[in-house]
């Protein structure tokens, strides 16, 4: 599966770091958090290198929907009952920092930009109260909503609140004027070259998956999930997986639309082939590795989209991956146990557009001496019980997650070879095994994340190993693709195959 956005020729980047390298920034993360962060050091004349363990856009960057809003679904009313409204006023300007930020520097650029209503709605009338509810806490903080009872769309619309003027593009024309930006000012992008550890003590020294090191000042990791288990967040936020289509259709909605309930149904357009018309669709979202199939979720978005989209032709299907934090705000700020010089960013929610450059501007402030009006809030904001009790229920989620995965398999035997593009778990002597075969080519592996053991499940859309504790997932060889994992899988003999 590949996401309209990625389906285009790599732009050739950096060769790998030489043994020793001395930075006086190493950014881990070549998507929009890093790169920005990246491009803002080097700007002040620092010494910066990006490294990515895939490519430039792997992971959730270049999976996204690509909407630039700062009217963000049902967000703000959610966040409004565990936080203060200072606090929620801060985030939203931090996230108006990094809209205009990124709408300046794409129109510097030359990258193409889209502007559009940004509307959450309501799909059904039990739905109306989630959206009367945002409409309000949008006013409270400073929005300028207004509320719509009809819009001429042909979907379902029980009413909904719009925000105009936001804006929606494609992230990897995005990325690649960030990397372009970064090597005018003598930064550097290295792909395939993935950190697996950093020093404890001393100044910053990262260990890649080769065996060679970088040494810098500071280091950013901006990977989706700290892939350093320093202060423990991979138990403070909560890996959730999406889904999203498009299609060749003539009849486009104008406009961004996120439905106010569940399943969630996001809507937008992107310019076509020929002057003429994309349509994305997008939703379904769940914990991941906890689906019974993955691919029913791309199922039920294609029943929907021909229902009220007939005739469109899909053209492409793909899934994302982001965070969420306990309270919806993420967390921004130093690593514990790093000495003030190792940064992290995560729990973006899903809106990644805004927040990646906030968190960017907010890390890159820090190094040079600076602070945003409302990274004083943010920092200082106070888990309430409800708060807490979010914690607590990820966690209870991932010991539930834990414990049924070992009901789901079949751990009696051998795993038996599975029909293409299928795989499965059983037992290899007391080892759970997991084999799957994708292109024809069978692979048997050690079926235990190498991040902290959890029993992993195969995910039927995308032909991967997903891990229902903390989210980290593995290509059918084995190999990482997204952490807080950052050592791969453990291979099986093929003889650990039952052929019957």
């Amino acid at each position: 599966m590949t996401s309209l956005w990625l389906d285009r020729s790599a732009p050739t980047v950096d060769h790998p770091l030489p043994d020793g390298t001395t930075v006086d920034d190493l950014v881990v993360g070549a998507g929009l958090t890093g790169l920005t962060a990246a491009v803002l050091l080097a700007r002040s004349g620092r010494r910066v290198a990006v490294v990515e363990a895939r490519h430039v856009g792997a992971v959730t960057t270049g999976n996204t929907t690509g909407k630039l809003s700062l009217l963000q679904g049902t967000k703000l009313s959610r966040m409004l009952r565990l936080q203060s409204k200072t606090v929620v006023e801060a985030y939203v300007g931090a996230n108006l920092e990094g809209q205009q930020w990124l709408l300046r520097f794409c129109s510097d650029h030359g990258v193409s930009v889209q502007t559009r209503d940004a509307v959450t709605y309501a799909s059904t009338e039990h739905e109306t109260a989630a959206a009367r509810e945002e409409h309000d806490a949008a006013q409270s903080v400073g929005l300028d909503v207004r509320w719509v009872d009809a819009l001429d769309v042909p979907f379902p619309f029980h009413g909904g609140t719009l925000l105009p003027d936001q804006a929606q593009f494609d992230p990897m024309d995005v990325l690649d004027a960030l990397v372009t930006e970064l090597h005018t000012h003598g930064g550097t992008v290295h792909e395939s070259q993935r950190v697996v550890g950093v020093a404890k003590h001393g100044p910053p020294r990262a260990t890649l998956d080769d065996g060679s090191t970088v040494s810098a000042e500071n280091v950013i990791l901006a990977t989706g999930t700290p892939i350093l288990d320093r202060g423990l967040y991979f138990a403070k936020v909560e890996p959730l997986r999406s889904y999203a289509l498009a299609f060749d259709t003539a009849d486009v909605p104008d406009g961004m639309f996120l439905s106010a309930g569940s399943p969630v149904r996001s809507v937008r357009d992107t310019p076509g082939p020929d002057g003429g018309r994309r349509l994305v669709v997008g939703g379904n979202g769940h914990p991941v590795g906890r689906a019974d199939s993955e691919l029913e979720h791309l199922d039920d978005l294609r029943a929907w989209t021909e229902r009220y989209f007939p005739g469109a032709v899909e053209t492409h299907a793909w899934s994302a991956q982001d965070y969420r934090s306990h309270d919806g705000i993420p967390y921004v700020g130093h690593l514990p146990r790093g000495g003030g010089h190792i940064h992290v960013a995560t729990g973006y929610d899903k809106w990644g557009m805004t927040n990646a450059v906030a968190a960017a501007r907010n890390i890159s402030a820090r190094i040079l001496g600076e602070k945003p009006s409302w990274a004083g809030p943010l920092g200082r904001r106070i888990t309430r019980p409800s708060g807490a009790f979010n914690i607590v229920r990820t966690n209870a989620g991932v010991g539930m997650a834990a414990a049924l995965s070992l009901l789901h398999v079949d751990l009696g035997g051998p795993p038996s070879r599975p029909a293409e593009g299928e795989g499965g778990v059983g037992r290899s002597g007391v080892v759970p095994t997991g084999v799957s075969t994708v292109d024809g080519r069978t692979c048997s592996v050690t079926a235990i994340c190498t991040h902290l053991g959890g029993l992993l499940s195969w995910n039927d859309a995308e032909k991967t190993w997903d891990c229902p504790l903390h989210g980290s997932r593995f290509a059918p060889d084995g190999s990482v693709l997204e952490g807080p994992a950052t050592k791969p899988l453990s291979t099986r003999r093929a003889d650990d195959i039952d052929d019957a």
